[in-house]
């Protein structure tokens, strides 16, 4: 069952803008996500949740991926990023996050952990099934 999280519907246009500009790595991993490539799982690039917008969401995990570029570089980033991902979590949404280096020269090993990242969601809830198309 998906749960319904609110969203602004004012970062809605900030969205979509973002989507028009990805980065590379974003870009390279969008790649791997759409059209249901993933072991069938729909993931949504850009998607507003809450007061935030994360890069790539799948709604029937409740699995967010974000890919750190240049802008989430120093302390006052990096604790706009914490406070941000803790918000999300208490939605009960897992996390994961990558950096851009990681997705453009490793990208292989960065699904290999989306992969895990699935398995273990799926672990813990039980009730969550994977779409048939991915069998």
């Amino acid at each position: 069952m998906i749960k319904i999280i609110p969203y602004n519907s004012n970062l809605k246009p900030l969205a979509r803008k973002l989507r028009k500009n990805m980065t590379f790595g974003e870009i390279l991993l969008w790649n791997e996500l759409k059209e249901d490539k993933l072991w069938g799982l729909d993931f949504d690039r850009q998607c507003c949740i809450d007061n935030y917008i994360v890069d790539f969401y799948c709604k029937e995990l409740m699995l967010a991926i974000e890919i750190d570029g240049m802008s989430h570089h120093g302390e006052e980033a990096f604790e706009k990023d914490e406070v941000r991902q803790r918000k999300l979590e208490s939605f009960g949404i897992t996390f994961i996050r990558f950096t851009e280096a990681e997705v453009k020269y490793d990208l292989q090993n960065v699904i290999r952990s989306i992969e895990g990242a699935v398995v273990e969601v799926i672990r813990k809830n039980p009730g969550i099934k994977l779409p048939k198309t991915s069998l």
